[in-house]
């Protein structure tokens, strides 16, 4: 009543509309990525390239031998070829958009073009997520319970296995990303990252971030830790199991079978964790983006070497 005492009620509303119309709103995003390092961005381009093309060859060689030999149609490698699908779809997210702004030095990004990368990204690591843990209990079931290993692991079984990690990465991330596109960005438009990462991205919005950094908290922690919590309680049974085994050859071959699952997972998680499950501070900035180039870049390149490596 004081304010309408000076000015009358139609000025203020013509003064509204006319600072929502000087209202700018972000039409699109810049990935500032590794701007910083402007002399190396040709030799992180040929690098990024050799990786990119190595990673798809790696994990297609992959799935193609896995259909192409029928010796190789049992349950772990029917989830080490759905990894590998997943890894060439992951690398595909991120890779290719990175490349095009290295070499033409262009970092814009359409907000649109963000919301869609952000949101097969954050799916694929959901689905990843699950799927380590499934192929944990796969583990799990093969050396702590070999009786009945065939039963819980027919090929019924293992379809609904993926089909739920698979289903259950991207429904996790349509639940945060329908909020997201519902939050209004007026200013600035540049995100510290090389990707459309779901934190710097919540903090450009105009609108309160609390709500949406604790919802994306809350998910990242039932689609990270409850996997990892899964997955660790598996290789607890795994590695109690195989210290009873009496022969050092008994044991030997029982860690062959899980050892590389257990690089990955460590390497993955380890990394990931970091990210997302510790608060982002001015000193840990730049050092979660090397991790990140960990977790999205280097393990779906040295997955395919692992599981090559460990295994004939």
């Amino acid at each position: 009543n004081y304010i309408l005492g000076f000015f009358p009620l139609q000025q203020l509303c013509s003064m509204a509309n006319t600072e929502w119309e000087n209202q700018t709103f972000v039409t699109e995003f810049i990935l500032l990525g590794f701007g910083d390092l402007p002399e190396l961005q040709i030799l992180l381009f040929l690098l990024f390239l050799v990786i990119y093309i190595a990673t798809m060859a790696g994990n297609i060689l992959i799935v193609v031998l896995i259909v192409v030999y029928r010796h190789l149609h049992n349950p772990m490698y029917f989830f080490l070829g759905n990894l590998s699908c997943l890894e060439t779809c992951y690398t595909s997210t991120i890779l290719p958009s990175m490349l095009d702004g290295l070499l033409s030095g262009t970092k814009t990004i359409s907000y649109s073009g963000c919301l869609t990368q952000y949101y097969f990204f954050s799916s694929l690591v959901a689905t990843e997520c699950l799927l380590l843990s499934v192929m944990s209990y796969d583990r799990y079931l093969a050396i702590c319970n070999p009786m009945h290993y065939a039963a819980h692991m027919s090929g019924r079984s293992c379809l609904q296995f993926i089909g739920g990690s698979w289903t259950g990465g991207f429904l996790c991330t349509g639940i945060i990303i329908l909020p997201i596109s519902q939050l209004s960005f007026c200013g600035p438009n540049g995100i510290d990252h090389f990707f459309c990462d779901p934190i710097p991205l919540i903090n450009l919005s105009c609108n309160d971030p609390h709500l949406m950094e604790m919802l994306a908290f809350t998910l990242s922690l039932i689609f990270l830790l409850v996997p990892f919590l899964i997955t660790l309680m598996s290789y607890i049974c795994i590695i109690v199991t195989i210290l009873r085994i009496p022969s050092t050859s008994g044991r030997q071959k029982a860690f062959s079978t899980c050892s590389s699952h257990l690089i990955v997972v460590t390497m993955y998680y380890g990394t990931l964790l970091f990210a997302y499950m510790f608060p982002t501070t001015n000193t840990l900035r730049d050092f979660k983006k090397v991790v990140s180039v960990i977790y999205t870049i280097l393990t779906p390149l040295l997955n395919p070497l692992i599981y090559s490596l460990r295994n004939r």
